[in-house]
């Protein structure tokens, strides 16, 4: 007698085997739908209202000597970023 492909063997587990697959899957699926939900609960704003708002926040902060376009140049011993002038740090004898 010829066994079918899908026959369960003796001692074999496969209606649990396929009921575990199916909780799993299960599982995966409500653990992605609840990460779906809370990517749809999640605010949104058109992205104009994105950039002026990090353009009034950019504005409110602290002069960035780094860019001169947005701040206008900046006067050389107000400039973290010049180089020092120093009164020379040698004696020549």
């Amino acid at each position: 007698m010829m066994s079918t492909p899908y026959e369960l063997r003796a001692g074999g587990d496969g209606k649990s085997k396929k009921q575990s697959m199916a909780e799993l899957k299960l599982r995966r699926l409500n653990e992605l739908n609840l990460r779906l939900k809370e990517d749809l609960d999640r605010r949104r704003i058109p992205v104009s209202e994105a950039a002026n708002d990090l353009i009034n926040f950019t504005e409110k902060e602290p002069k960035d000597f780094m860019i001169p376009s947005r701040w206008g140049t900046v006067d050389k011993r107000d400039d973290p970023y010049a180089p020092q002038q120093s009164g020379g740090c040698c004696v020549v004898m």
